[in-house]
């Protein structure tokens, strides 16, 4: 747990000092890497004092390490929370969360538009626990009230969404569910607390996939959750059970990807906006989805909510299936890969990369297009991102 600055600061002074600079225990300016996996008590009545709750330290590497509690502090001042913890994976931090706050019996309101693990675990485990689902629309307050139910624990969405970017009301959304004592969820990741603070809106719990933009450097393996201290520590509890933590030398390359965090965002942002701006306007492109276009259906809500759209952009290709293939394989810059938020530009298609197992009726059905391209820029130069997508719009 750590407290709220009491005079906010700067994305980029969080990102650097927040967390570390008076929890040192030595002169060092970066944090050590605490590579170990158990902490030596100096006699049993230190033990029992721990025990007790009237020392507070490190047992276990699967309850607590200095590295990741470093972590944590800083995304406390970066997210605006009173207590954050670290996980193995975005996923495991996903469903450690769901695993803590949904009681057989309860209810779950999730949008359509999110990453299908999430939608998968939903699906094939929560059903088994006794968790009933409702599937909405995203940004639709509308169908969030007629969902909500008095066995309602949790409203969980993404925000901007994957893969449409679809941007949440936070404020609107969490008044509508604390009228009905549900909690809201915002899965961030693809705005980082540098584009928006689900949590100054009113949601009670933000998570992100910090294998993404936190890490920043496509190395790691993390994900994080932060809010109030009591509903934390809940998921905490639960991952020392469930053992889904992170080790310290990748807490150690998240603690100094987040260092670079704001300007990373800053340079997502100015190409992701360049970038979705040139393909509108090309003739081989038939739609485009990044909240910062005046096209995009939410936004208004981005413009109002968020500092920028971050550097996914989602479009459709006037062509077929052949002809999108063949647009991948002539980029040059960007690796054919999944995942996005690192400092090297990444495509992907999604019917060939998460689902090519489902046949084309039941893509379709959940907005997957056979043309459908989602592209992560990184912080390379944006004129020659542009002019590599151009070269490779001919191939088709």
């Amino acid at each position: 747990m750590a407290e709220k600055p009491r005079t906010p600061r700067g994305s980029s002074t969080s990102a650097v000092h927040g967390g570390e600079r008076e929890h040192q225990q030595s002169e060092a300016i970066t944090t050590p890497i605490y590579q170990t996996s158990t902490f030596w008590f100096r006699n049993s009545d230190e033990l029992i004092a721990y025990q007790e709750g009237r020392l507070h330290r490190e047992e276990y590497g699967r309850y607590g390490n200095p590295t990741w509690k470093a972590v944590e502090r800083k995304l406390c001042e970066l997210d605006g929370a009173e207590a954050a913890a670290l996980f193995a994976s975005g996923m495991c931090a996903a469903t450690t969360l769901f695993f803590a706050l949904l009681p057989a019996g309860s209810h779950l309101v999730v949008t359509s538009d999110c990453y299908r693990r999430t939608r998968q675990f939903i699906r094939d485990y929560l059903m088994r626990m006794g968790v009933e689902t409702t599937v909405i629309d995203p940004a639709d307050t509308k169908q969030l009230e007629n969902a909500l139910r008095d066995e309602t624990a949790l409203f969980f969405t993404e925000s901007p969404t994957n893969p449409y970017l679809r941007v949440i009301d936070v404020a609107e959304t969490a008044r509508i569910c604390h009228a009905r004592g549900a909690k809201v969820v915002i899965d961030a990741t693809f705005a980082t607390p540098v584009n928006h603070r689900p949590l100054d809106e009113g949601a009670d719990l933000v998570i992100h996939s910090a294998t993404k933009y936190l890490g920043g450097h496509n190395d790691l393996l993390a994900g994080t959750l932060a809010g109030s201290a009591e509903t934390v520590g809940r998921v905490r509890d639960a991952v020392g059970v469930l053992g889904g933590v992170i080790d310290a030398h990748s807490a150690w390359l998240l603690l100094r990807g987040l260092k670079t965090l704001a300007l990373r965002v800053e340079h997502h942002n100015r190409s992701g906006l360049r970038i979705a701006e040139w393909l509108e306007k090309h003739p081989r492109v038939r739609s485009v989805w990044y909240p910062m276009l005046a096209s995009h259906p939410d936004h208004e809500t981005a413009a109002r909510s968020m500092r920028g759209g971050g550097g996914v952009v989602t479009f459709e290709l006037d062509t077929d299936l052949d002809g999108a293939i063949r647009f991948t394989d002539a980029c040059r810059i960007p690796y054919i890969a999944p995942s996005f938020g690192g400092v090297e530009s990444l495509i992907e298609m999604p019917v060939t990369t998460s689902f090519w197992d489902l046949d084309r009726e039941e893509r379709l059905a959940i907005g997957i297009t056979d043309s459908l391209i989602r592209y992560s820029c990184g912080v390379e130069d944006a004129d020659d991102l542009i002019a590599d997508l151009d070269q490779a719009l001919s191939a088709i």
